[in-house]
Protein backbone atom coordinates (compact mmCIF):
# COMPACT_ATOMS: atom_id res chain seq x y z
CA UNK A 1 0.00 0.00 0.00
CA UNK A 2 1.64 3.84 -0.87
CA UNK A 3 2.15 6.14 2.04
CA UNK A 4 -0.55 8.59 2.78
CA UNK A 5 0.73 11.77 2.63
CA UNK A 6 -1.31 15.33 4.13
CA UNK A 7 -2.74 17.92 2.11
CA UNK A 8 0.16 20.41 3.94
CA UNK A 9 2.97 17.75 3.22
CA UNK A 10 1.54 17.88 -0.47
CA UNK A 11 0.61 21.71 -0.51
CA UNK A 12 4.69 22.52 0.60
CA UNK A 13 5.67 19.85 -2.04
CA UNK A 14 4.16 22.15 -4.41
CA UNK A 15 5.26 25.05 -3.52
CA UNK A 16 8.73 23.65 -3.45
CA UNK A 17 8.25 23.48 -7.36
CA UNK A 18 6.01 26.37 -8.10
CA UNK A 19 7.37 29.50 -5.84
CA UNK A 20 11.34 28.06 -5.27
CA UNK A 21 11.88 26.71 -8.67
CA UNK A 22 13.23 23.32 -8.04
CA UNK A 23 12.38 20.54 -10.68
CA UNK A 24 9.62 18.51 -10.21
CA UNK A 25 12.55 14.93 -10.49
CA UNK A 26 14.72 16.87 -8.10
CA UNK A 27 12.17 17.62 -5.59
CA UNK A 28 10.37 14.34 -5.90
CA UNK A 29 14.05 12.46 -5.07
CA UNK A 30 14.25 14.70 -2.16
CA UNK A 31 11.10 14.15 -0.71
CA UNK A 32 11.01 10.27 -1.21
CA UNK A 33 7.63 11.08 -3.50
CA UNK A 34 6.92 9.61 -7.14
CA UNK A 35 7.33 11.92 -10.05
CA UNK A 36 3.99 11.36 -11.06
CA UNK A 37 2.50 11.98 -8.00
CA UNK A 38 4.11 15.42 -7.45
CA UNK A 39 2.99 16.32 -11.23
CA UNK A 40 -0.73 15.26 -10.25
CA UNK A 41 -0.70 17.83 -7.05
CA UNK A 42 0.95 20.37 -8.82
CA UNK A 43 -2.15 20.22 -11.29
CA UNK A 44 -4.56 19.46 -8.04
CA UNK A 45 -3.87 22.42 -5.94
CA UNK A 46 -2.44 24.90 -8.26
CA UNK A 47 -5.85 25.20 -9.96
CA UNK A 48 -7.56 28.52 -8.94
CA UNK A 49 -10.20 27.07 -6.96
CA UNK A 50 -7.47 25.23 -5.05
CA UNK A 51 -5.98 28.23 -4.20
CA UNK A 52 -8.83 30.11 -3.66
CA UNK A 53 -9.64 26.95 -1.25
CA UNK A 54 -6.61 27.16 0.51
CA UNK A 55 -6.92 30.67 1.08
CA UNK A 56 -10.12 30.72 2.32
CA UNK A 57 -9.17 27.89 4.69
CA UNK A 58 -5.79 29.72 6.22
CA UNK A 59 -8.18 32.83 6.94
CA UNK A 60 -10.24 30.64 8.80
CA UNK A 61 -7.61 29.15 11.20
CA UNK A 62 -6.39 32.47 11.52
CA UNK A 63 -9.89 33.64 13.09
CA UNK A 64 -10.29 30.33 15.05
CA UNK A 65 -6.96 30.98 16.58
CA UNK A 66 -7.68 34.58 17.02
CA UNK A 67 -11.02 34.14 19.02
CA UNK A 68 -8.89 31.24 20.96
CA UNK A 69 -6.70 33.92 22.05
CA UNK A 70 -9.28 36.41 22.70
CA UNK A 71 -11.43 33.63 24.47
CA UNK A 72 -8.59 32.84 26.84
CA UNK A 73 -8.60 36.59 27.64
CA UNK A 74 -11.64 37.41 28.37
CA UNK A 75 -11.90 33.83 30.35
CA UNK A 76 -9.24 35.20 32.73
CA UNK A 77 -10.90 38.56 33.12
CA UNK A 78 -14.37 37.21 34.27
CA UNK A 79 -12.46 34.97 36.83
CA UNK A 80 -10.65 38.13 38.16
CA UNK A 81 -13.75 39.93 38.24
CA UNK A 82 -15.44 37.06 39.89
CA UNK A 83 -12.91 37.28 42.45
CA UNK A 84 -12.96 40.88 43.27
CA UNK A 85 -16.93 40.81 43.04
CA UNK A 86 -16.56 37.51 46.37
CA UNK A 87 -13.97 39.55 48.34
CA UNK A 88 -16.10 43.13 48.09
CA UNK A 89 -18.91 40.90 49.31
CA UNK A 90 -17.13 39.41 52.31
CA UNK A 91 -15.77 42.42 52.98
CA UNK A 92 -18.79 45.53 52.70
CA UNK A 93 -16.23 48.17 54.17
Amino acid sequence: MPPRYTDEFKIEAVKQVTVNGYSIKETAERLGVNVESLRSWIKKFESPEAREKYSIEQSANAEIKRLQKELKRVSEERDILKKAAAYFASHPN
